[in-house]
């Protein structure tokens, strides 16, 4: 089996886009290495290098497929939303600068969206019998201090992506199929004996929804989103 969100960017940090052993030991020495011009040198060539032996999520997506997300630091908060082509030219830095500096500025390894996945390949791995959804998200709320960072659109609308877009829209996989992708199948996967249908014995985890009106709201420049079209969720009965 496996999981998936149907989006075409994923999201993690900018440690995924330098070379592991300027990384080893943990935060505070990689902050300390980016620190020395000749390790920032040595680091900015192996960003760009293709024949790297690393996963390169920054070579691959490249400056414009990467979309800033989340900072700690107040003063950088203005760059969230923007892609690192962007951040680049109103710093004046390159991107290989660019992001060893935000890393160092923000005391992180700031969040970021990759662009990396194609719609071909999502509906294809959508209609994959044996692959469940997942959402891969934190729980926020479109409120208070969650508000000051975007987020990754599926932390909003990863399930009732799957009931509007693939079910309703494309028509990729039918209702009966997704539900079961998002209730029977994740439950076996995960052993929970006691939910994941509705069958006499089991939890009484019941959601209501209308499949005409379902949809996902969320996007990568208008994040905290809530879908809609669910209408009733009972958990336990």
């Amino acid at each position: 089996t496996a999981d998936m969100y149907t989006y075409s960017a994923g999201a993690t940090g900018l440690d995924a886009a330098m070379p592991p052993w300027v990384q080893e030991g943990g935060l505070d020495k990689w902050i300390a290495r980016l620190k020395d011009p000749a390790v920032r040198a040595r680091v900015a060539a192996e960003m760009l290098d293709p024949k790297a032996s690393w996963e390169n999520l920054g070579l691959a997506a490249g400056p414009e497929g990467m979309l800033l997300l989340a900072f700690k630091n107040p003063a950088l908060k203005p760059l969230a939303g923007k892609t690192l082509a962007e951040a680049a030219k109103i710093r004046g830095q390159t991107p290989q600068e660019t992001m060893m500096s935000l890393v160092v500025e923000d005391g992180k390894r700031v969040g970021v969206a990759y662009f990396l996945m194609s719609e071909d390949n999502m509906r294809r791995q959508v209609a994959l019998p044996w692959l469940s959804f997942g959402s891969d998200a934190e729980g926020s709320a479109p409120e208070g201090d969650f508000l000051k960072s975007p987020t990754h659109p599926r932390t909003y609308g990863a399930f009732a992506r799957v009931l509007a877009k693939y079910v309703r829209d494309e028509k990729v996989i039918t209702l009966q199929e997704a539900v079961r992708k998002l209730s029977g199948l994740p439950a076996s996967n995960l052993s929970l004996t006691d939910r994941g249908l509705l069958k006499n014995g089991y939890f009484a985890d019941v959601v209501v929804f209308d499949p005409a009106k379902v949809q996902d709201h969320a996007t990568f420049v208008n994040s905290h989103q809530l879908s809609t079209g669910m209408n009733h969720v009972w958990v336990n009965g």
